[in-house]
């Protein structure tokens, strides 16, 4: 009973800051220190998941992060009803993301449940209130001389990201870190010039037993579902979320608040 209430009432509300330190060898050593706050699968509703965000909102602030990356999944698709219609919380979840600032700004990408109820309608929800929404495009980042590439792809699992069309404008010599929903798409990343995968989806499992495999483990989030790995000679950051599916519960998997400190090595 103890475990129930822990998983429902206190864990999924209570988003922990975890630090993770990058040195990549294309890195601007201009921006030595530029930090990033990585933060994923909100599934906004009014019931639940509106409480893990709030809650985060504060703690992304008193770090003063250089920029914000939020890695999709602001919705959730229905088991019944309207798929569009579940996009219109969007708007509430983009209102309170806008509560985050950061100087270089906030960025995004589409997480499969936007994508398959209207990603038109939440990337325009997002963009209203001024976090940009990377769809197969990048874009530079420019502090005091020093430059790298922020890339973002469509959601892989609607079979829309392309990476040759997101990085075909960048030099090869410039750093790239990629913002892809899912983090089992590392496996083709790693065939680019990417620095950095940072990505979401896996929800880290959300209910963890010891000695039990994760309890929820979507597709193309098998392989890498929780922390940092190396995908052949790419990083990769897969951060547990924010908020819930299917059960507004999470055991031994925390929502999480990634602040990552990128150097040159």
């Amino acid at each position: 009973m103890a475990t129930a209430a822990d998983g429902t009432l206190f864990e999924p509300n209570r988003p922990r800051v975890v630090r993770q330190d990058y040195v990549l060898k294309r890195w601007p050593e201009a921006i030595n220190g530029f930090t990033i706050a990585l933060l994923s699968d909100f599934h906004f509703d009014p019931d639940f998941s509106i409480h893990p965000l709030r809650a985060a909102i504060p703690l992304v602030n008193q770090l003063h992060p250089d920029l914000i990356a939020l890695a999709g999944d602001f919705v959730t698709t229905p088991l019944f009803g309207d798929d569009r219609r579940a996009a219109e919380v969007a708007h509430p979840c983009a209102e309170l993301l806008r509560q985050m600032s950061a100087p270089h700004g906030s960025w995004a990408v589409m997480g499969n449940h936007d994508a398959s109820t209207d990603p038109e309608y939440v990337t325009a929800a997002l963009e209203e209130q001024g976090i940009r929404v990377l769809a197969n495009v990048s874009t530079p980042i420019e502090i005091g001389g020093g430059r790298f590439w922020l890339a973002g792809v469509k959601d892989v699992l609607g079979k829309h990201a392309d990476l040759q069309q997101t990085l075909h404008a960048i030099p090869t010599s410039e750093a790239v870190i990629l913002l892809a929903h899912e983090p089992d798409f590392a496996d083709h990343a790693s065939r680019f010039p990417i620095d950095l995968q940072l990505s979401g989806h896996s929800h880290g499992g959300q209910v963890r037993f010891p000695l039990l495999p994760p309890l929820y483990l979507p597709k193309m989030a098998k392989k890498y579902v929780w922390g940092r790995y190396e995908v052949g000679a790419m990083p990769l950051y897969t951060t547990p979320g924010i908020g819930t599916v299917g059960i507004p519960m999470r055991l031994n998997c925390p929502p999480e608040i990634t602040l990552l400190t990128m150097r040159r090595g």
